[in-house]
C-alpha cells in the first residue's frame, strides 16, 4: 500500500510539474514574458446598462444624454503611462470631461481653441491623444508661440447628428473655436443599427445609452425579459471582476491558464448578453415619459449602409458650414476599427480585439465601405477636410486595440494623434 501511495503521489507531482511547464511555455508564447514576473492585461468588460446610471448619466434636453456635472473620471489603469499619475478629472458644468467650464472664454489673444468631438473614442483621445496632438502641432512655426487650448465635447455613444447639435448649441451661446476635430464613424453605423433593430429611428440617440435612462424614468419599461437579461449581465460582470482579481493574485501558471479560459468564456457570454439586452423590446413606447422617434411604419427593414452614411456626412457638412462661416477650421476623421481593417493581429491582440459574438461586428463590416465612399463623394468633393484613418494601424507592431468594441491603447491614441496633426497642417487654416 505504501508503494502504491508513493507511486500515486509521484505521478501527481510529475503531472503537476509537467502541467506547470506547459502553462509557462504557453504564457511565454502568448506574451513573450515569464509568468512569475509578469502580469498580462485583460480586456475590461464593456459597461453594463446599470453602470451608466451608476456613473451619473442623465437625459439632456438638447444632446440626448450626458454626464451629470462633477462626475469623477479616471483613465483606466491599462492606459496609464508607467510611473505617471494621471490628472484627476471630473465632468464640467455641461457634463463633459474637461478642466474648463463651458463656454470657454479666451484670456489671451494668442490662445488657439481646439474642440474635440466624437463618442467614447473621442473621450479617450481627449485624455491620451490630445497631448501628443499638441506636441505635433507645436513643431509647426504658426503654432509654436501660441497656447493651444483643447476642449473636449466628446461623450460615450454620441453619433451624428449629436455632434452637430452640440456644436450648434455652444456656438449659439458664444463658444468660439479656431479648429474643430471630429473623430467618429463607428457609433454612426454600429449604434444606429442597434437603434433600427429596436424599431427606432436610426438617427436618434443610441438606444444602448437612452434605454436605461428612459427605463429609470419610466419603471414599467423594464419588462421581465429585460430584468432577467440585466440580472445575467450584472452577474456576469461580477464573475469577470472576481476572475480578474484571482488572476492578479495567483502565482501558479497552470491555475492561470484555467482561469484565463474561464475568463474568456465568461467574457464572450457577457458580450452576447449585452447584445441581447440591447435588442429586447421594452414596454410600448407610448408608456415612456421620454419619447424617442420610431422608424417609419412603412420601413420593412433596417436602413441601408448608404442611408447611415448619408446621415453621417450630412451632420459633418453642417459642422463644416457652421465653422467655416465663423472663420474656424474643421477636420473630420473616420476612426479605425478592428472589424474593417487590413491589420494583421497577433494572437494575443486578436484575443482582446476580436469577438465573433460582438453585436457591432457585422454592421461595421457592412457599412464602413459606404462611409469611405460617401466621404469621397459628399465631403472631400465639397471641400470638407477629411481624414480616412482606417488604415493608420496597419503597420503598427504594438497592440493598438484595447477591447473588442472600438477603443485604442495609449500607442493607438498616439499613432492616431500623429496622423491627425498631419491632416490639420494640410487643411485650410491660418497656419497655411
Amino acid at each position: 500500500m505504501n508503494r502504491v501511495a508513493a507511486r500515486i503521489i509521484t505521478s501527481v507531482i510529475a503531472f503537476a510539474v509537467a502541467a506547470e511547464l506547459v502553462a509557462l511555455a504557453a504564457y511565454y508564447v502568448d506574451t513573450g514574458a515569464l509568468f512569475y514576473v509578469h502580469r498580462k492585461a485583460y480586456p475590461e468588460p464593456l459597461p453594463t446598462p446599470e453602470d451608466r446610471l451608476v456613473v451619473r448619466e442623465a437625459v439632456h434636453p438638447y444632446f440626448g444624454f450626458t454626464h451629470a456635472p462633477g462626475t469623477p473620471y479616471e483613465i483606466p489603469e491599462t492606459l496609464r503611462a508607467p510611473g505617471v499619475e494621471p490628472p484627476r478629472r471630473t465632468t464640467n458644468n455641461y457634463g463633459f470631461v474637461s478642466a474648463h467650464a463651458y463656454p470657454f472664454r479666451r484670456t489671451r489673444d494668442d490662445q488657439v481653441v481646439v474642440g474635440l468631438f466624437g463618442g467614447s473614442v473621442g473621450v479617450f483621445f481627449c485624455e491620451l491623444g490630445a497631448p501628443r496632438l499638441l506636441e505635433a502641432l507645436k513643431r509647426d512655426a504658426w503654432f509654436r508661440d501660441r497656447e493651444i487650448v483643447p476642449l473636449c465635447f466628446s461623450h460615450e455613444g454620441y453619433k451624428q447628428p449629436q455632434q452637430a447639435l452640440v456644436l450648434a448649441y455652444f456656438l449659439a451661446i458664444g463658444q468660439t473655436f479656431d479648429l474643430v476635430v471630429n473623430i467618429d464613424g463607428f457609433n454612426d453605423v454600429a449604434l444606429a443599427t442597434l437603434n433600427a433593430g429596436r424599431g427606432l429611428e436610426s438617427a436618434m440617440p443610441s438606444v444602448q445609452h437612452m434605454d436605461p435612462l428612459v427605463a429609470l424614468i419610466n419603471q414599467s419599461a423594464l419588462t421581465p425579459d429585460k430584468l432577467d437579461s440585466l440580472s445575467a449581465i450584472v452577474s456576469g460582470r461580477r464573475r469577470l471582476t472576481e476572475l480578474t482579481a484571482r488572476m492578479r493574485s495567483n502565482r501558479i501558471a497552470t491555475v492561470n491558464a484555467v482561469l484565463e479560459r474561464m475568463y474568456q468564456r465568461g467574457f464572450d457570454d457577457y458580450t452576447r448578453q449585452l447584445g441581447r439586452f440591447s435588442n429586447l423590446p421594452s414596454n410600448p413606447p407610448a408608456n415612456a415619459l421620454v419619447q424617442v422617434a420610431t422608424a417609419p411604419k412603412d420601413a420593412s427593414h433596417a436602413p441601408s449602409a448608404a442611408a447611415l452614411a448619408a446621415t453621417w456626412t450630412s451632420g459633418s457638412r453642417l459642422m463644416h458650414d457652421m465653422l467655416t462661416a465663423r472663420g474656424a477650421a474643421y477636420v473630420h476623421v473616420l476612426q479605425p476599427n478592428q472589424y474593417w481593417t487590413r491589420r494583421r493581429f497577433s494572437e494575443a491582440e486578436a484575443a482582446v480585439a476580436l469577438n465573433e459574438a460582438s453585436p457591432y461586428r457585422n454592421s461595421v463590416a457592412e457599412a464602413y465601405p459606404a462611409l469611405v465612399a460617401a466621404a469621397k463623394s459628399d465631403l472631400t468633393a465639397r471641400g470638407v477636410a477629411f481624414l480616412d484613418a482606417t488604415g493608420v494601424f496597419d503597420d503598427e507592431p504594438s497592440p493598438v486595440y484595447l477591447d473588442n468594441c472600438c477603443h485604442y491603447t495609449r500607442v493607438g491614441n498616439e499613432r492616431l494623434a500623429d496622423v491627425i496633426a498631419q491632416s490639420i497642417l494640410g487643411a485650410a487654416g491660418p497656419w497655411r
